[in-house]
């Protein structure tokens, strides 16, 4: 892959709570060092990085698994579109109504040098617990700023206006 190439994430936003009660998503909070005292804009969609023999989705799917340990739980995934993140990135998330207990992730690791420059490799969590969170303020205050808007594309959704916002960015493929 060319240095200029664009790098691409997928992942899969899973909610629960449409019939009646207040939807709510499940987030990840990210692992490692730099992530463990922060809170407020730490959490994320459980996602992560493929290349360009892969699919989104079949990457989302897998990404899931590595970084929470569960399997996706069966239903239709519903297109959330693409977001460029600051850094460049074009993150890909589906939508998908589900359950999981959050007592059972096991997250995968991933290896780095900890403290810099000290030589020593660690191995971190990629995540480092999972929670469900309310659908609005609650789970905006929580996720990487650049991925609320993918909260924002569910609650249109959900709230029968359709995905007219959750296609593809400008300019992207």
């Amino acid at each position: 892959m060319a240095d200029k190439a664009v790098k691409r994430s997928a992942g899969i936003l899973l909610f629960r709570g449409t019939s009646g009660d207040a939807p709510e998503v499940l987030l990840a909070h990210m692992g490692g060092p730099f992530w463990s005292s922060k809170d407020a804009g730490a959490w994320t969609i459980p996602k992560g990085e493929y290349e360009p023999d892969e699919t989104a989705e079949a990457a989302a799917r897998r990404e899931f698994l590595e970084e929470l340990g569960l399997p996706v739980p069966e239903g239709e995934l519903l297109p959330l579109g693409d977001n460029r993140q600051p850094n460049g990135k074009v993150v890909t998330v589906w939508a998908l109504e589900g359950d999981l207990d959050t007592g059972l992730v096991v997250p995968g690791t991933f290896s780095m040098e900890w403290p810099r420059g000290s030589g020593r490799v660690r191995e971190f969590p990629e995540v480092d617990r999972a929670a469900w969170f309310p659908l609005g303020p609650a789970a905006h205050g929580k996720i990487l700023s650049a991925q609320r808007t993918f909260l924002d594309r569910l609650r249109l959704l959900l709230d029968g206006r359709g995905a007219a916002g959750a296609g593809q960015e400008a300019g992207e493929a």
